[in-house]
């Protein structure tokens, strides 16, 4: 199962363990079974000194195994094959159980060896899904520090009909003691946040007594990145607050038109955006949403930056790369069946939808990658465009267009998503041209239809466009003095990555230039 090449990159990373390692496996007979055991037992067989492979394990859910230290019971269960972007969640599990120590801050390990109480989670996951793994290692690690947590990680297409009974439609969906904890990616500090009930007014405390910055971006993306970089080697107090780092790259599985990078993939850009940030010193501060911005008093002033757990930070100049979400349909249903049929990754979620019917709302290119990714794992996939033709770019229409279960309705107008109550069970569309309504039989939807600028908390503090984009100049200024916007969330034309970081920088210069230019008001 492992090649070669893999074999030996392993090796040397086992020469990081330091305590022994046990591998207990549950097994049945099936296929998920046996490719388990190969598996283990060739993982086992590369550092046979450190690492020891058993068959003789007596869980629930079978197939399954644990990784635990020798003479320890760790909570870190697989209820998968961990291959794809789940292979590097064993691989840390593998160390960290082996006393490696992680790359966390030494204050968040002792969080989480000093939580009291008894924490059993279950992560549903795929592996073609890039925002599990963060879920997933979060919690194993956690299993790993402190003995009173559990976690299993169990791969949706292994346990279909487990899926389906408990109708999960969309991953990762994280559950503790057997009830809904988070949907979507978690980072560590947020699962800290939700169960340490008093950690939250702590870290308020402690960003607020950060001093002012000079720059002080709100947005993590290709364009608050950009920004920080630039305003930090100008050699000032440069901060960037952000609900998390990468933006919409987390959810972008493939890139491959940003100049000089043949292709990459969303997670691993934003990994490096946030790795050249925090070179140049940049204080990095992620998991918070801003609430409110209050504009300096007089120029040269600090603006006040509200953060929704109360915390308060100022800059003399603020940066607003706040980016942009999926659009909504905005139909009846829609919101019922969220995560119940209706999905927005078709990467994460797709597997989920193996062998069923599925549609996708949008024809432009998102939609029709979607389209041809998808179907490539469902039964059959429906396209629906509301304008009279694809919008995407003709080589993946033509791509589109060759695929044998594939159906393309242009003019299309979706009115309703309907459901049983628990799921959804169907669309409901109308022909602009003609009139006439039809409903679908499916299981799931995959909506694909644009963007929505994130700023809901500017209005009144920044000149919007009726789009809700921030009006902004050649030069990224607001009609505020000493605020800035860059990226997707302002009225600068196509939303591209490269586009996005070329405004951040702009961005940070003007702003350099209005702090040379203003005497300081402090």
């Amino acid at each position: 199962m492992l090649d070669a090449a893999t074999q030996g990159q392993l090796a040397s990373y086992f020469e990081r363990i330091s305590q022994p390692i046990a591998l207990i496996a549950s097994l049945d007979d099936s296929a998920g079974a046996a490719d388990i055991r190969e598996l283990l037992t060739e993982i086992a067989a590369i550092a046979p000194d450190k690492i020891t492979a058993r068959f003789d394990g007596n869980f629930a859910r079978k197939p399954s195994f644990q990784i635990t230290r020798v003479g320890h019971d760790m909570g870190v269960h697989f209820a998968a094959l961990p291959m794809g972007h789940e292979f590097t969640s064993l691989l840390l599990a593998l160390l960290w159980a082996g006393g490696h120590p992680p790359k966390v801050e030494p204050e968040v390990i002792e969080q989480i060896k000093a939580l009291d109480g008894d924490y059993d989670f279950t992560t549903w996951m795929s592996l073609t899904c890039h925002n599990c793994p963060d879920v997933v290692q979060a919690l194993n690690l956690m299993a790993v520090l402190n003995p009173r947590v559990r976690h299993v990680a169990i791969d949706g297409g292994m346990f279909q009909a487990e899926v389906e009974a408990r109708q999960i439609m969309a991953v990762p969906k994280t559950e503790l003691g057997g009830a809904d904890f988070a949907s979507g990616r978690i980072e560590l500090k947020e699962i800290l946040a939700k169960i340490d009930t008093g950690a939250a007014a702590k870290e308020a405390a402690k960003l607020t007594e950060k001093a002012p910055y000079e720059v002080l971006i709100i947005g993590g993306g290709p364009a608050g990145a950009a920004a920080a970089v630039y305003a930090a080697r100008k050699g000032i107090r440069t901060g960037i607050v952000a609900e998390r780092f990468g933006g919409q790259t987390m959810d972008t599985l493939g890139i491959e038109n940003f100049i000089s990078v043949l292709e990459t993939e969303g997670p691993k850009f934003a990994a490096a955006l946030e790795a050249h940030v925090r070179h140049y010193g940049v204080d990095v501060i992620t998991l918070q949403r801003v609430a409110k911005i209050e504009p300096a008093a007089q120029p040269g002033g600090y603006a006040t930056v509200l953060l929704e757990n109360g915390a308060v930070l100022k800059g003399r100049t603020v940066i607003l790369a706040t980016g942009a979400r999926w659009r909504n349909m905005n139909v009846p249903g829609e919101a019922e069946y969220r995560t119940k049929g209706v999905a927005y990754c078709p990467h994460c979620d797709g597997p989920l939808f193996k062998g069923k019917d599925v549609a996708v709302i949008g024809g432009g290119n998102s939609g029709v990658e979607a389209a041809i990714d998808l179907a490539g794992v469902v039964k059959s996939v429906t396209l629906l465009e509301f304008a009279d033709q694809l919008k995407a770019d003709q080589v993946l229409v033509d791509k589109l267009k060759s695929m044998p279960n594939v159906t393309i309705h242009v003019n299309a107008q979706t009115t309703e998503v309907v459901g049983d109550g628990q799921k959804m069970t169907g669309l409901r569309f109308k022909d602009r041209v003609s009139g006439t309504e039809q409903q679908l039989g499916l299981a799931g939807v995959f909506v694909q239809i644009g963007l929505v600028p994130n700023t809901e908390f500017l209005k009144g503090t920044v000149e919007l466009s009726r789009f809700g984009e921030i009006v902004v100049d050649a030069k990224c200024h607001t009609n505020v003095p000493g605020i800035f916007g860059a990226g997707d969330v302002t009225t600068v034309p196509y939303k591209q990555i490269i586009i996005a970081t070329g405004e951040g920088a702009k961005a940070a210069l003007s702003a350099f230039d209005y702090l040379i230019r203003t005497p300081s008001a402090a």
